[in-house]
């Protein structure tokens, strides 16, 4: 008896708190005369329920009065030298795959419509091969926006020893692109069944590379870079540094899965290895301080756990650097039927951006 005198006792409170909170929403929400003006009232109502915030992002300080509703585009920057409209990149993603050519037309004709950059997936399987480059021509779509290659440590080690590097220079011709994206995965390789070993260290081949006149971006495919690494970055003529970093789509994990389960158990831990794109901002700003005229100011991609347009914009407001973001999940995840979806989900980070820029000003760390 006393459970269930409890358990109405509830429900009456409960009830009770609903009439209060609707009675309450009719007066403040009162229909003014239009039917329009009820209507949307009325919604307010009966959404209200579902519209309690449990949190704060405590990033930001909203500052509401300094700013009318943002009209127009955003201002244009300069990336490797070339125009974007917005600082909003595409992470190297798919290659080589059967859906690849729908996805990277997808996503090549949102960058050419919007203004963005971006990065191809590894480009690999179009070395030695044309049948599949038809996938990685997107230069009629992307307009004359930024678009990269891309190849990893393996590949370049590979062709600098059989001295086929002229094939390095002959993709980023075939493929139209602005140059090469080197993708640094030492993890990825050592924990896939059939994956590659470098015999010589990712920054011999990063050396090596920007002997063949070509604008190269370094990034690293999930676990980000240390400062140590980071700094040798920052130290030699690179376009652009790409984070990776931790907290996106981590493919030393993909490919543990990919791994039987005794593999999977023992390096399960290696995933958890590296640094997110906050800890990375900070190594930069301080290496930046530190490094003085050594530092090739290359341009900076924060990639890697960068959700949406907050994130991309707490990024880029902290970094001393001239910065972009980057995305790779959330544009495959759009990419892969029709277009409109991937145009609508685009437009709304770009509004959501614009409107971040007027209202939020960063929190002092």
């Amino acid at each position: 008896m006393e459970v269930d005198f409890f358990s109405s006792k509830v429900k009456r409170q409960n009830t009770e708190m609903t009439v209060c909170l609707t009675n309450y929403l009719t007066i403040i929400f009162a229909p003014l005369g239009h039917t329009q003006t009820s209507d949307r009232k009325k919604d307010h109502i009966e959404l209200a329920f579902e519209s309690v915030v449990q949190n704060q992002d405590n990033r930001f300080y909203y500052e509401p009065l300094f700013s009318g509703h943002p009209q127009g585009d955003l201002q244009p920057l300069k990336f490797t030298n070339k125009q974007m409209l917005a600082p909003l990149w595409v992470s190297s993603m798919t290659g080589g795959t059967k859906e690849a050519g729908t996805i990277n037309r997808n996503l090549a004709k949102a960058c050419g419509q919007f203004g963005l950059g971006m990065g191809l997936g590894s480009c690999r399987i179009i070395l030695n091969d044309d049948e599949h480059l038809p996938d990685f021509q997107l230069r009629k779509e992307m307009g004359d926006y930024p678009l990269f290659a891309n190849l990893g440590i393996a590949q370049l080690e590979e062709l600098f020893d059989s001295h086929k590097e002229y094939l390095i220079n002959e993709l980023v011709k075939r493929t139209e692109t602005d140059g090469l994206i080197v993708h640094v995965n030492p993890l990825q390789e050592w924990l896939q069944p059939e994956g590659d070993i470098f015999k010589k260290s990712p920054l011999e081949i990063i050396k090596r590379t920007l002997d063949l006149d070509l604008k190269i971006i370094v990034k690293e495919v999930g676990q980000g870079f240390g400062p140590n690494s980071l700094k040798e970055l920052m130290k030699l003529p690179l376009a652009a540094i790409d984070f990776g970093a931790h907290g996106g789509t981590n493919f030393s994990k993909l490919e543990m899965h990919r791994s039987n389960e005794m593999r999977h158990e023992a390096y399960d831990k290696v995933a958890t290895w590296g640094h997110s794109a906050e800890q990375m901002v900070g190594f930069y700003n301080c290496l930046k301080e530190e490094l003085g005229d050594q530092n090739h100011n290359a341009d900076i991609i924060i990639s890697g756990g960068v959700h949406d347009f907050m994130d991309g914009f707490y990024h880029t407001e902290r970094i001393n650097a001239h910065a972009i973001y980057g995305q790779a999940s959330a544009f495959l995840k759009h990419a892969r039927g029709g277009y409109e979806e991937l145009e609508e989900y685009v437009s709304l980070q770009i509004e959501g951006l614009k409107l971040s820029k007027a209202f939020l000003r960063l929190r002092e760390i």
